[in-house]
């Protein structure tokens, strides 16, 4: 079995920078950890999902993505981290295989980047689920500034028009160049987003980007 899992992983040594790539350090790690088999099940699925949606239309590309990541399971930062947010790379996600909501909503930008979905389309979502006290995260599709973003939630396996989720009410959205708030729940206007102390979403591009983590 320790073969197989070797084979497997090797592949990930040597796949596109653009996509998940295993430095030697991980791929050792890996090889040692007791869920060695659920880790490499899972990238060979993510690389399944890279071959089978390159092809497929825009929105087949968003629905499959999100069912893809929708069935791993989540866990609070605070369990899983010990402490209050953290925010994990699509890779640190697929090795890990849980997460929660701002993990989901990073992987699947990234992933649908990998597909071919044009950056300027896909914004990350700061919302706030009615009844809920903690802020949430998505990702929204949105064709053009006045079009009706779409919906990719960890939530939901089902991705839909931002005006058909009404539970869920938007604060700002951004993505690499921009950042907007929306007013019934399309684009409305450019803001600034104050990070305070740390930006989590600029660490996060340079850990994709320049650190392959």
């Amino acid at each position: 079995m320790k073969q197989i899992i070797s084979l497997i992983l090797i592949s990930f040594l040597t796949l596109q920078a653009k996509n998940i790539t295993l430095s030697q350090e991980e791929y050792e790690n890996i090889l040692k950890s007791t869920n060695a088999s659920q880790i490499s099940a899972r990238l060979v699925k993510y690389k399944r999902l890279l071959d089978k949606a390159k092809d497929f239309n825009t929105i087949k590309k968003l629905s499959y993505t999100n069912s893809f990541y929708n069935k791993i399971l989540p866990v609070n930062d605070d369990t899983k981290y010990k402490v209050d947010d953290y925010w994990a790379t699509p890779k640190e996600f697929l090795i890990e295989g849980r997460g929660d909501c701002e993990d989901y909503a990073i992987a699947k930008y990234f992933t649908l980047l990998s597909l071919g979905i044009e950056k300027n389309k896909l914004f990350l979502a700061v919302v706030k689920v009615k009844n809920a006290t903690n802020y949430h995260m998505i990702l929204l599709y949105i064709k053009n500034k006045n079009s009706m973003p779409l919906v990719l939630d960890n939530l939901s396996f089902k991705v839909v028009p931002f005006n058909k989720r009404p539970k869920l009410k938007p604060k700002f959205i951004f993505n690499e160049k921009e950042a907007y708030i929306l007013k019934n729940k399309k684009i409305y206007k450019k803001v600034k987003i104050n990070w305070g102390k740390e930006n989590k979403w600029e660490n996060i591009l340079k850990r994709v980007y320049e650190n392959n983590e």
